[in-house]
C-alpha cells in the first residue's frame, strides 16, 4: 500500500529531525576553523540557520555541543572499529593493518581529523572536555588497539611486548599526520604534502617487521670493514 500525502512527514518535520545533525556539522566546521574558545554559540546557530535559543534546546552549552561533536565523529567510529575486531578471523597482522588503514580513512581523511588538532591545541584550558575526551576517545582506542596486539601475542603471532608502548608507537604517527593536515598540509603554496595512507601502512610495517633484515645477526647488521 502506498503512503498517502497525509502520512508522509512534512517538510517542517523533516527539517526538525535533521536539525541536530546540521548543528553538529556547523559546530565542527567552526570549532576547527576558529578554535573552540573563539567560537560563539550564536555563530554555530547562524551557520546552521537557526536561532541561538533553538541551539540550546538541543545542546544546553557549548561544552555539551563539543561533546556531541566528538561522540558523533569519533566515538561512533571507535565502536564500529570494535565490531571489525570482533568479526575478524584472519591473521592478527592483517587485522592490525586493516584497522589502522580504516582509522585513517574514517577519521584522518575526514573533517573529524580537525577534532584531534582542536583537542591538542585547546584542551588544557577545558579540563572537563579533557576528561571527556580521555574517557570517550583515548581509552577506548587504546583498549581496541591494545586488544589486537594482545590477540597476536596470545596466538603466538607476535612476540611478547609491552602492549601499551606498542599502542603509543602506532597512534603517535596518526596524531602527527592529522596535525600536519591542519597545519603545513593546509598551506596551498607549500610542496609539503604527505601521502598519509602510505605513511600509515609504512608505520604498521615497521612495527610488524622493523628495519633490520630478518637474516641479520642479533644486534643489527654488521658494519663493513674499512
Amino acid at each position: 500500500m502506498s503512503r498517502t500525502a497525509d502520512s508522509l512527514p512534512s517538510t517542517r518535520q523533516r527539517r526538525k529531525e535533521a536539525r541536530p545533525q546540521e548543528l553538529l556539522d556547523a559546530a565542527l566546521d567552526l570549532f576547527v576553523e576558529k578554535g573552540f574558545a573563539a567560537t560563539r554559540s550564536e555563530e554555530v546557530a547562524a551557520r546552521a540557520g537557526v536561532s541561538k535559543g533553538t541551539l540550546y534546546l538541543y545542546y544546553p552549552s557549548k561544552e555539551e555541543l563539543l561533546k556531541a561533536v566528538i561522540r558523533e565523529n569519533i566515538s561512533q567510529e571507535i565502536a564500529e572499529g570494535e565490531d571489525i575486531v570482533r568479526g575478524f578471523d584472519g591473521p592478527t597482522a592483517e587485522l592490525l593493518a586493516h584497522l589502522m588503514a580504516e582509522w585513517w580513512r574514517r577519521i584522518g581523511e575526514t573533517r573529524a581529523s580537525g577534532i584531534c588538532k582542536l583537542i591538542i591545541s585547546e584542551v588544557r584550558n577545558f579540563p572537563d572536555i579533557a576528561q571527556f575526551y580521555l574517557d570517550e576517545v583515548v581509552l577506548p582506542a587504546e583498549r581496541m588497539i591494545g586488544g589486537v596486539v594482545q590477540r597476536g601475542i596470545d596466538r603466538g603471532e607476535f612476540r611478547p611486548v609491552a602492549v601499551d608502548d606498542v599502542v603509543h608507537a602506532l597512534m603517535a604517527p596518526m596524531l602527527f599526520l592529522m596535525l600536519h593536515k591542519h597545519s603545513m598540509g593546509a598551506c596551498p603554496n607549500l610542496d609539503r604534502r604527505l601521502d598519509a595512507p602510505r605513511v600509515v601502512a609504512m608505520q604498521v610495517d615497521l612495527v610488524l617487521n622493523g628495519l633490520v633484515p630478518r637474516t641479520a645477526p642479533r644486534g643489527g647488521p654488521r658494519k663493513a670493514k674499512a
